[in-house]
């Protein structure tokens, strides 16, 4: 995507500014380049209101020169979840940590089956990692189930033209825990008719934990010419396990006119992922950019339905066949 190539470029870059300390390959060596690697180059440090020093006096207590590597395994992913981020893990041979609360502890608000027997009686297209179809009343519905499905313009062209003579679309990214910012510019592409600010970027320009630079504007084109784009209302369903690029997709809809978002809260990530190595040699992986939605707000806690259209799926509904969330997307659309 070529609007966020120069960020990542300096920052890649920015390794060779610094100097870079030799650890040993020892559980202290090991938990030192860790908490240091992380420490100049994390970006959510405020975000998060975590105090990474005293993260380092509690868990440095607990290293040992003793101890298994499987023992400091689980020390090292015990620190990094302070972090409450989805982005950062720690990786083995034996073990990949990764914190889970961020939608753990919420209602899974999900269920594709329901979708697909209920609404559709299981007489679905399905394309390009889309399945999408017509729902009661004239209403078009595109479930996408990944970020990390490629998506062409011939895949949408189709699923856009079939749905061209609904009332309204719905646009479903529940359970989609992202992949490649590309497919999100496809896809915003179609609901757009000029250039369009999404959001920026920020990069780390040193050390600090509040060296960044100035965010750098990401801006949209339409589909080009030929293309189908859909101008009718719009609503986007998301739950606490929309996260990522589909986290990123879904700041950037809610800001754009004729989109309303029905559900809960999505699971944030709005970090791009950057990666380093221990001595040991596991890998660890991390949110290093800051990426902004279109009014200069970070989403990295999550994006937020619309006021009003914040709903749970109730287990009774979706015992009689019925998705609340997606009941209340098509009462919206219903009364436009």
């Amino acid at each position: 995507m070529r609007h966020i190539f120069l960020p990542l470029i300096l920052l890649l870059g920015l390794a060779s500014c610094h100097s870079i300390d030799e650890y040993a390959d020892n559980p202290r060596g090991n938990f030192e380049a860790l908490w240091s690697i992380l420490d100049e180059h994390y970006c959510f440090f405020a975000e998060k209101g975590v105090d990474w020093n005293e993260v380092h006096r509690t868990y440095s207590a607990r290293i040992g020169d003793e101890m298994t590597r499987e023992e400091l395994f689980i020390v090292c992913a015990d620190m990094l979840d302070e972090l409450r981020d989805g982005h950062v893990n720690l990786s083995s041979s034996f073990n990949t940590s990764y914190y889970r609360k961020w939608w753990s502890d919420y209602p899974q608000n999900f269920n594709k089956r329901l979708i697909e027997e209920s609404y559709f009686n299981f007489n679905y297209r399905q394309s390009s990692g889309m399945i999408y179809g017509f729902l009661p009343d004239n209403i078009g519905y595109i479930y996408y189930e990944s970020f990390s499905a490629t998506v062409g313009e011939g895949n949408l062209d189709n699923a856009l033209y079939f749905l061209a003579s609904a009332n309204g679309l719905i646009i479903d990214i529940r359970d989609n825990s992202g992949g490649s910012l590309t497919n999100v510019e496809t896809f915003v592409s179609r609901f757009i008719d000029k250039p369009t600010l999404v959001g920026y970027i920020s990069h780390k320009t040193g050390p600090g934990h509040s060296d960044f630079s100035e965010p750098y504007p990401i801006t949209y084109n339409p589909a080009g010419d030929g293309r189908i784009r859909w101008a009718k209302p719009i609503v986007v369903l998301t739950n606490r396990s929309t996260f990522s690029a589909a986290n990123n997709f879904a700041s950037i809809m809610k800001l754009l006119p004729g989109v309303t978002m029905v559900g809960a809260t999505t699971g944030g990530g709005s970090g791009m992922p950057y990666s380093s190595e221990l001595p040991c040699g596991w890998g660890v992986r991390f949110s290093a950019c800051s990426m902004l939605d279109a009014q200069g707000r970070s989403t990295e806690a999550g994006v937020d339905p619309t006021p009003g259209c914040a709903v749970d799926l109730d287990p009774m509904d979706a015992l009689n066949g019925k998705d609340t969330i997606l009941e209340k997307a098509l009462q919206i659309l219903l009364s436009n």
